[in-house]
């Protein structure tokens, strides 16, 4: 057993580390699909939750840029330590600040709480490059992020609507604390991986500040950048006003909602595998441009219509969160895009990849408030409009000489990189 998980890209010393990973996602993930509304219910008006989701989402930004590099430098262990005893502090002081309704401290204690995960998280995935042998490092990364977004979309959503009828919202986000402490618990105790000998932090840093250097070289890796961030901005926007919009306004439950959102983020884990296939016969540019923009842009208004023509269908409105979701995997054909637009410096165009990834988790709230006057309609409109540009920008990418069928061995880099 040990020989066929260690084929598939799990070594037996980091095993452990995948389920902790897990575990941390899911306390993580447990209050995105009902915070909002619960803040709405308490008073908070939306231009607040906009500004909480706002500077979380910045936070994570710098977190993710970073975490890298201060891994190298430090240690993942070291640097997944960090990020669990950051979440755990400031989640206690977030919890006491909500309970006595201060906005202020609910803001800074947010705000800080985003080091956390990036921390965690994508300490890990360091880990896992240092550890994991070259022949299977495509197989590792890969069930790296199915573990991840396993825990952060699909199990928390699950999970919060089924225990909120039971125990309340306020008592469901405690109970993040459950997950992330046996997370951390796990990976203090079970993960016992050699580390290599870190990195200095000076080399890590000039290598983060490689990727700003490569897009003036390569304008054409920054507006891959930039699809990067529309991929994922409708996504993170729908966590400002999408829950409350359902709750309040049509009528789902807050288990309906919840059951809806779990569904979108597992459709978006398989998904991931059928797009990886698609983008080999038909090409990685016409699948990003059609399957990931026009879909995730037609299927966004999606959200306010049908439920206008059928009201709180609960069916009618999951399969809109399917369609979106497979949508949103649409994009995935940008890992193996970015590093051919770069061939000489893979590293850098992957990390601006993942600059996008951050840096569209900071503008998603930021949107969603700034169109807040639009009404829900207005503020979809506009998230569909911006997936629209995407499908211009993401015809930027092309690569006039290349064939539908080529595999270089540029995207074999790619593909074990994303």
């Amino acid at each position: 057993m040990t020989r066929f998980w260690t084929r598939q890209g799990i070594v037996p010393n980091l095993r452990w580390g995948f389920v902790a990973l897990t575990l941390f996602m899911i306390g993580d993930g447990i209050e995105s699909g009902f915070l909002s509304p619960y803040l709405a219910e308490h008073g908070f008006g939306s231009g607040r939750t906009s500004l909480l989701w706002g500077v979380y989402g910045f936070v994570v930004a710098v977190a993710a840029w970073l975490s890298g590099a201060l891994a190298e430098a430090l240690g993942p262990r070291r640097v997944m330590l960090a990020g669990f005893a950051i979440w755990v502090v400031f989640e206690v002081v977030f919890l006491i600040a909500l309970a006595r309704a201060d906005f202020a401290f609910m803001l800074v204690s947010f705000g800080i709480r985003g080091l956390g995960y990036p921390l965690f998280s994508y300490g890990f995935l360091v880990w896992v490059a240092m550890d994991t042998p070259e022949s299977v490092m495509g197989k590792a990364v890969g069930w790296y992020w199915f573990f991840f977004v396993l825990g952060l979309g699909v199990i928390s959503s699950y999970y919060a609507g089924a225990v909120i009828p039971l125990i309340g919202e306020f008592a469901t986000l405690a109970s993040s604390l459950v997950f992330i402490g046996i997370g951390g618990i796990m990976l203090a105790f079970l993960v016992k991986a050699r580390e290599r000998k870190p990195a200095g932090l000076a080399k890590s840093m000039r290598s983060i500040l490689g990727a700003f250097t490569i897009v003036a070289e390569r304008p054409k890796v920054g507006i891959g950048g930039i699809v990067r961030v529309i991929n994922t901005l409708g996504f993170y926007a729908f966590v400002v006003f999408l829950s409350t919009f359902m709750v309040q306004d049509v009528g789902l439950s807050t288990p309906q909602w919840q059951t809806v959102w779990g569904t979108l983020t597992l459709t978006n884990i398989l998904a991931n595998i059928m797009f990886g296939y698609v983008a080999d016969r038909i090409g990685r540019v016409r699948t990003v441009a059609w399957f990931g923009g026009f879909l995730c842009a037609i299927s966004v208004p999606a959200f306010y219509y049908v439920p206008e023509l059928f009201g709180p269908n609960f069916w009618a409105i999951l399969v809109v969160g399917v369609v979106y979701g497979a949508a949103l995997s649409g994009f995935v054909p940008l890992s193996a895009i970015m590093p051919s637009l770069a061939p000489h410096r893979v590293g850098s165009a992957i990390a601006v990849l993942n600059l996008g990834a951050g840096v569209s988790q900071f503008l998603g709230p930021v949107v969603a408030g700034l169109v807040s006057p639009l009404g829900v309609e207005g503020t979809l409109w506009t998230i569909a409009g911006i997936y629209f540009v995407g499908i211009a920008l993401t015809y930027a990418l092309r690569d006039r000489g290349a064939t539908v069928g080529e595999v270089s061995t540029v995207d074999h880099l790619a593909e074990r990189t994303a």
